[in-house]
């Protein structure tokens, strides 16, 4: 009689290979790679510029405001375009119901708009 964990061998192969290569390739890279540092490595490399300030300095609210003022606009699409597939199948309800959410989506951003959250020069 054969064990029926047999059939999960070549897994516990693969999934053995791959623990050992995460364990022996940084163990090799630290042991065999340079460890010279330089003015050059030490630089900023993605902005270009020289870091100024604080890592945990405070952030303008306006940020937070505009990430989710995104994500409401983002859902609204998400929302808009399995509508749009189905609209004949939806008819005049799904028609009055997008209405519905697309006013309340303008109403909104109308009044962010108008209390200028929007503005950056303020």
């Amino acid at each position: 009689m054969e064990n029926p964990l047999t059939a999960y061998l070549p897994l516990a192969v693969v999934l053995g290979l791959a623990g050992g290569m995460a364990a022996v390739i940084p163990a090799l890279t630290t042991r065999l790679g340079p460890r010279s540092i330089t003015k050059t490595k030490e630089e900023a490399f993605e902005g270009g510029n020289a870091p100024m300030g604080s890592a945990r300095q405070r952030f303008a609210v306006k940020f937070y405001v505009v990430a989710l003022l995104f994500i409401v606009f983002d859902i609204e699409a998400v929302f808009l375009y399995p509508w749009a597939v189905n609209f004949k199948a939806l008819g005049w309800f799904g028609f009055g119901t997008m209405a519905l959410f697309a006013t309340t989506l303008v109403a909104a951003l109308a009044y962010v708009w108008k209390k200028g959250a929007l503005d950056w020069e303020s």
